[in-house]
């Protein structure tokens, strides 16, 4: 997990920094500002590639998995990646128990202030803290129902 979340996190970062990049590849999955599951997937082929083949073959590489255990790794990060496009913070739901990179921080990634701020996927948030890309939010209970999430800092345009 560490490995890929190191590895996705750098490569992720760079994709919203190089212009070239982000415009050719990155930007398709950014036109999506509403989070919905199938978000994790919709994205330029080459940009599947370098996070999900050549990221996961990299940290099941590294970490000597065994093929049961690499396709059990591979079956959760998919899981992982859907549930934190899906847009429901469920109170019920084990990955949000778990993990602090969840649905509501990769939400405010996708908002149009959030761009360069909450690059960490798909597990932790630790490299966001580490180096100054982090923004903390809150989430606020609305009347109708649901939650509205909010930045707790200002942010830089």
């Amino acid at each position: 997990m560490f490995v890929f979340d190191t590895y996705q996190y750098f490569l992720h970062r760079y994709l919203h920094q190089n212009k070239f990049l982000y415009k050719h590849l990155h930007s398709k999955h950014h036109r999506l500002v509403v989070s919905y599951p199938f978000g994790a997937i919709y994205s330029h082929p080459i940009e599947g590639l370098l996070f999900d083949i050549i990221g996961g073959t990299m940290a099941i590489y590294i970490s000597g998995m065994s093929p049961l255990t690499s396709a059990f790794f591979s079956s959760f990060c998919n899981m992982k990646s859907v549930d934190d496009h899906c847009g429901l913070m469920l109170p019920w739901n084990p990955f949000h128990i778990f993990f602090t990179n969840n649905t509501a921080y990769h939400d405010l990634h996708h908002q149009l202030y959030g761009g360069k701020y909450n690059f960490s996927q798909p597990f932790f948030s630790i490299w966001d803290k580490i180096l100054g890309t982090y923004m903390p939010y809150s989430l606020e209970k609305r009347e109708e129902g649901g939650f509205k999430l909010r930045p707790l800092k200002e942010f830089k345009n």
